[in-house]
């Protein structure tokens, strides 16, 4: 009887499956080892993901407020910067409220009203940075009469 010896895949196939094996092992040790903290880290990103969501909830909310109010008024805008900041207010806190719907109305989140001026704020250089986008396109050779 002539035995042949076994062809090299069958070795590369075999390191292949024990790397996966303890590849695998690892992964489990690390999982009996830090469970906990990655547990823990996996709620803190969802927190993260929800506290996101929520202010982008208040933002869209917002701007749905005060675009209502701006459009039944003469000209589309306040007559004076007064009524435009308790327009302002007024929709912020609507904004909040609608959010907060099962909660207290007479406490608010400092947070929750943070997060709407920093949305607003970014909301703003946002429109800023398409106006210099559009404004630099419209300034090309190309687009400008000769």
């Amino acid at each position: 009887m002539d035995c042949e010896p076994y062809p090299d895949e069958f070795f590369e196939e075999a390191e292949r499956r024990e790397a996966e094996r303890k590849a695998l092992d690892a992964v489990d040790k690390l999982y009996k080892e830090n469970g906990n903290a990655m547990l823990r880290l996996a709620e803190i990103e969802k927190e993260e993901w929800e506290r996101e969501q929520k202010e982008m909830r208040i933002l869209d909310r917002y701007n749905m407020f005060y675009n209502a109010e701006c459009s039944g008024l003469s000209h589309g805008t306040p007559i004076t910067p007064e009524f435009q900041q308790a327009i302002t207010l007024e929709c912020m806190l609507d904004a909040v409220r609608y959010e907060n719907l099962n909660d207290e109305f007479d406490v608010i989140s400092i947070d929750d009203i943070n997060a709407l001026i920093e949305g607003l704020y970014q909301q703003g250089r946002d429109y800023l940075e398409r106006v210099k986008t559009l404004s630099t396109n419209a300034e090309t050779p190309e687009n400008t009469e000769k």
